[in-house]
């Protein structure tokens, strides 16, 4: 019988972009240069910000800097793939920070599984929820609701995938996401209002542990983990790295 791969999942709460990228950094060194076994999946929700990917996209911002200041928004350059996206509460972050040359897992078959993961979350909700090939990431029909964009080094996966639950969907308005033009973008709440007549959508609370808990569920399925619990930490010096 082959023997499931290992990993920990580590809840972050909420947590600012920055805080999390730098935990994500300071995890993925310790695995190249410490020896830590084990991969870490981390799950988080951040305060609103707006980050850049390897493809720049500050040309698919439609608001000034100034007008993000005044709402105390970050604007953030990152290194993972892709172009412009919004992060904020009621979005669910999960970066897994796995050895995918030593899992012997492509980076195509890992981003494909990212997108399993938030389509089979979708269906736990009856949302009905597609790839499409504009874009990676998983869409309910013209509107995207999930989105993907990872980065690797020395064979190890950082960033990862955010699916939007219940958040101010807004902010989405004041750029063309994922670099996109002409494109809307939606949320399980959203879609779970349009199919349940005169529903307002701010009625209905979604448990973001439900949330985690199908993460879990279904990033074990995909890629043939072991089910573990979820770990709270803060610190990277919370996690055994010696």
């Amino acid at each position: 019988m082959k023997k499931k791969r290992s990993c920990v999942f580590i809840d972050l709460d909420l947590l600012e972009y920055k805080r999390a990228l730098d935990l994500q950094i300071q995890t993925l060194n310790a695995k190249i240069d410490n020896g830590l076994v084990e991969d870490q999946i981390f799950f988080v929700e951040h305060p609103s910000v707006f980050t850049l990917g390897k493809r720049g996209g500050k040309e698919n911002l439609s608001v000034s800097k100034k007008f993000l200041n005044d709402k105390g928004i970050d604007l953030v350059q990152t290194d993972r793939g892709g172009n412009i996206t919004y992060h904020g509460p009621g979005q669910a972050v999960m970066y897994p920070i796995v050895d995918l040359e030593k899992n012997k897992i492509g980076v195509k078959e890992f981003v494909y599984g990212l997108e399993e993961i938030m389509k089979q979350t979708a269906a736990d909700f009856d949302i009905d929820a597609n790839r499409d090939k504009r874009n990676h990431g998983i869409w309910v029909k013209n509107s995207k609701i999930g989105s993907v964009g990872i980065s690797i080094k020395k064979g190890i996966s950082f960033h990862g995938l955010a699916m939007n639950i219940n958040p101010d969907l807004k902010p989405f308005s004041w750029i063309n996401p994922c670099g996109l033009a002409n494109v809307s973008m939606t949320s399980i709440q959203k879609e779970i209002a349009k199919s349940e007549l005169g529903f307002n959508p701010k009625d209905y609370a979604i448990s973001m542990d439900k949330i985690k808990t199908g993460f879990i569920e279904h990033f074990s399925s995909v890629f043939d983990y072991k089910k573990t619990t979820l770990k709270s930490i803060t610190k990277v010096k919370d996690l055994i790295i010696d």
